[in-house]
């Protein structure tokens, strides 16, 4: 058994919490822009593109991210790719974050009242005019408090990147857990770190959904 200390324990899952931090990021980022195409395409695409689109969200909704986050892992090496554990879990929590942005922000989109589409059409705008001058700027103040709430889901997504071997705090937490027989404490340390994390987004997500709401009234 290896002696930990109280701070050498928080330390290590403190340091762990960067890459959980940094694959968040990248996941919320990249799934943001593939997000937004998708949205395009759901929006303007022809009937089989709406489908394709509509299956893809449906895939990933549909199916546990246990079983993306293998599948991508052990997928990507099929191309003859060198695959690390960042790149998989970067891509595939990447995929999942587009499909459920896309889908909330569809959400807010159809919460637009027609009659705004209506008045950009009568204004001679192209689709992509209507979306960028008059419908996503309304539908963005309404995204706002689930996209930042979805961003919870995110961190905490990141955690079965372990299982792939990503180290992030859990698995960083399982590693010092196995190495002090101590699971208890270490554990209670990576909930600690989790929620430090996740607390303050849900609590800004809440007050946003408040003073949007009251804003729009």
């Amino acid at each position: 058994m290896v002696e930990f200390s109280l701070w050498d324990i928080f330390r290590n899952v403190g340091l762990a919490a960067r890459w959980t931090i940094a694959l968040s990021l990248v996941a919320f980022i990249g799934g943001g822009i593939v997000g937004l195409l998708l949205l395009y395409l759901r929006l303007g695409g022809g009937r089989i593109t709406q489908t394709l689109v509509g299956g893809y969200v449906q895939v990933f909704q549909g199916t546990p991210l246990l079983i993306q986050l293998f599948l991508t892992f052990f997928g990507i090496s099929l191309f003859g790719v060198g695959v690390s554990p960042w790149l998989a879990a970067s891509v595939c929590l990447t995929l999942y974050s587009s499909a459920y942005l896309a889908e909330i922000w569809r959400g807010c989109v159809d919460s637009v009242p027609k009659g705004q589409w209506e008045a950009a059409k009568s204004l001679a705008l192209s689709f992509a005019q209507q979306l960028r001058f008059i419908v996503l700027p309304q539908a963005a103040k309404i995204a706002v408090a689930p996209t930042v709430g979805f961003m919870v889901q995110i961190i905490k997504g990141t955690a079965l990147a372990s299982i792939i071997g990503f180290v992030e705090i859990t698995k960083t937490g399982g590693m010092i857990a196995n190495a002090t027989f101590q699971p208890f404490l270490v554990y209670s340390f990576v909930a600690l770190f989790y929620f430090a994390l996740c607390f303050p987004l849900s609590l800004l997500s809440k007050r946003l959904e408040l003073k949007l709401s009251i804003s729009s009234r």
